[in-house]
């Protein structure tokens, strides 16, 4: 059975975007992928699934082993997501905190709908005898729906003293020698509420658009993310990481000098050269020998109300590496966690209030060559619609030489989009 695809002009690609979310909603899966004209080897401007033809969850044991099936079975587009706690697996570790939202630790589907949109046009891919011009007919004249609820009150896991005491306990494990450096996170949330969840994330691309943003639909389960980071992608045998850390406050006053000293400050530099070590190390595990290299080393780029410093790993894959294997290696993404890995994954568990869940796991799809494209799930707001629970979370990367005041104030600067898009 084979996908076909139909093209049609678009006269407004930014209504037309905002349309079919509107569209989609009505799906039980959907995943919604915009790169907001960011270049960042980009192979689309958007790219969609929706519906489901085959899936997959997660269950108790040999996940990877499942998945791997599961791909090997459907040589199609795949859309989906993992979950931070996928790691207990990959480690062997356990989480037992509370997890108000509820996603999988992983969920896979090929959708019924593809949509491919450039700026000019969109590719509408479907198999049988479903009629695209209904379903182009269909999103173009769907007006979206404005709903307005009451501004949710967020509440905050952790006091500030609480936050400043645990970022000095992690500290003391830093200068023991369990670990060199450890992302620590914190939740904000928000209990009994209703969002309007397609214009939630509408404004939140407008206060601060990114190049992996995700609207990402499980059930009744919301991911709405404006993230800034690429976990992996892969294009042929060439895959790239391109891990963030390295955070300023962005003013618009003096660009230029807030990216020189975000460029030159020595403990964000510090933070980034340790996670590019471990994200070389994550890749020479399912890369050819030798091939692994840093492409490009402790760039600035701007975004909306921050400064990032990102830096880009290359290698070849090996022959005969699977999907599966590359999610053994590589998972959670070591911008996430810290080094070494499994140890600092210890001290997340130990240390923060409740699960991630999705928070700094990943979404993304596998198209029907076997590259792929996935993302890091920060800058996000997470929403059960069923049981009406929010939440947003928030971390930044601990060293010997971070300012407990400072941390505290990185994580309430990279929670302010997510917090004006509820208003």
């Amino acid at each position: 059975m084979k996908r076909k695809y139909c093209s049609y002009t678009l006269t407004d690609f930014y209504l037309f975007k905002y349309q079919l979310l509107g569209f989609a909603k009505k799906f039980s899966n959907f995943c919604f992928l915009d790169n907001h004209d960011y270049e960042f080897d980009k192979s689309y401007d958007c790219i969609a699934g929706c519906g489901v033809i085959h899936s997959i969850t997660s269950g108790e044991k040999n996940n990877l082993k499942l998945l791997d099936q599961f791909k090997k079975e459907n040589k199609d587009w795949i859309f989906g997501h993992v979950s931070y706690d996928l790691k207990n697996e990959i480690e062997n570790l356990s989480s037992n905190k509370k997890d108000g939202i509820g996603f999988p630790d992983f969920c896979f589907y090929v959708p019924g709908i593809v949509f491919i949109l450039s700026k000019e046009t969109v590719k509408i891919g479907v198999y049988d005898d479903i009629d695209t011009n209904k379903i182009f007919e269909e999103i173009i004249s769907t007006i979206p729906d404005k709903k307005v609820f009451i501004k949710p009150v967020i509440k905050s896991r952790l006091s500030k003293r609480e936050y400043l005491n645990t970022i000095e306990k992690l500290q003391q494990h830093i200068l023991r020698g369990d670990c060199y450096e450890i992302c620590f996170c914190q939740e904000y949330f928000a209990k009994n509420i209703e969002i309007d969840t397609v214009n939630v994330f509408k404004r939140l691309c407008e206060i601060s658009p990114n190049p992996f943003a995700a609207f990402y639909k499980l059930d009744e389960k919301y991911l709405l993310c404006a993230s800034p980071e690429r976990f992996l992608k892969k294009t042929g045998d060439v895959i790239i990481s391109q891990p963030i850390k390295g955070t300023l406050k962005r003013s618009d006053k003096n660009i230029e000098g807030e990216k020189y000293w975000l460029e030159t400050d020595e403990k964000e530099r510090a933070e980034n050269v340790m996670i590019v070590d471990l994200v070389r190390n994550d890749l020479s595990k399912i890369c050819a020998e030798g091939s692994v290299f840093v492409k490009e080393f402790l760039k600035i780029y701007s975004f909306p109300q921050v400064h990032q410093m990102i830096s880009t790993i290359e290698g070849r894959v090996a022959e005969n590496i699977s999907f599966g294997e590359i999610l053994s290696a590589t998972f959670p993404m070591g911008s996430m966690t810290g080094a070494p890995k499994k140890r600092v994954m210890e001290l997340i568990e130990k240390y923060e209030k409740t699960k991630r869940g999705l928070f700094s796991g990943t979404v993304g799809y596998i198209n029907p060559d076997g590259d792929f494209d996935f993302n890091v799930v920060i800058r996000s707001i997470l929403y059960n619609e069923k049981n009406h629970y929010l939440s947003i979370q928030t971390g930044s990367a601990i060293t010997s030489k971070s300012i407990p005041e400072k941390e505290y104030e990185e994580c309430n600067v990279k929670r302010e989009a997510m917090i004006n898009s509820l208003m």
